[in-house]
């Protein structure tokens, strides 16, 4: 993504700039890690990204092909690389269906895209380490980590080239935040994912992020190697969210 700029009108008229001249890249086998405040813009940018908004300027490509600023049938095709986790799963389940069914749902639409797309229902469960038999469960009897497991496990049916993960940890307690965070580095790992870890906690970027950028206001403030930004912050808002995490757990540190 390129100078990505996209602006909103309030109620009276006037514009406000959500995302302004932001660059960005994610590459396989690679996580960034997007980290700012409330309002900063970042939930704006993985939009801009999954093109369900197009940027006012600016421009994104994947694999160097336009993917910004096309026809949506030119986008159809390629859909299935780019899969997307978000803060609440449950809100995107149909609460009728059953585990079953939705990842059945995934993998046909994967397969109408020409994905090479898991097998079965099963096998995907296998891969985010849940058991079998909850595939005859409705989200409302799972766990919030076991749902968010689900919701990963839809996002990587078609074995897509790119996970764009909006807050994916931000609703489950400490101790499954962790668990989720390592299924999804394992994730990243084993299938050569490029993940884009989007978080309000730098504690929660830290945990996986190869390199991190930091948002205020709509602009990127301060970018790095995960290290370099956690060790040695240059600018007032990364301190200040470096602040705020209590202490950084070791097994936590950056790779």
């Amino acid at each position: 993504a390129t100078s990505l700029t996209r602006s909103y009108r309030g109620p009276a008229g006037s514009a406000r700039t959500a995302v302004d001249d932001v660059s960005l890249e994610v590459r396989r086998g690679r996580t960034l890690g997007l980290v700012g405040g409330s309002g900063s813009g970042k939930t704006t940018v993985a939009r801009l990204l999954l093109a369900l908004e197009e940027p006012d300027a600016g421009d994104v490509t994947l694999d160097d092909a336009p993917w910004s600023g096309i026809p949506e049938r030119d986008r159809r095709g390629r859909r299935a690389r780019v899969g997307a986790v978000y803060q609440d799963p449950l809100a995107s389940f149909d609460p009728r269906w059953t585990v079953d069914r939705i990842l059945q749902d995934a993998l046909a639409v994967a397969g109408l895209r020409g994905a090479d797309a898991f097998d079965s229902p099963a096998t995907l469960l296998a891969q985010v380490g849940l058991d079998p038999a909850l595939l005859r469960r409705r989200p409302a009897r799972l766990s919030g980590g076991q749902r968010q497991r689900v919701a990963i496990a839809r996002a990587i049916a078609a074995r897509p080239d790119v996970l764009i993960c909006d807050e994916p940890v931000s609703a489950l307690d400490i101790a499954v935040q962790a668990q989720v965070l390592d299924l999804l580095d394992e994730l990243q790992r084993r299938l050569g994912l490029g993940v884009l870890l989007i978080s309000h906690d730098l504690g929660v970027v830290a945990h996986m992020s190869d390199e991190v950028l930091v948002m205020s206001d709509g602009r990127v403030v301060e970018r790095g190697s995960a290290d370099d930004v956690l060790t040695r912050p240059t600018h007032p808002v990364t301190r200040a969210l470096l602040d705020a995490v209590p202490r950084l757990d070791p097994d936590a540190a950056p790779r």
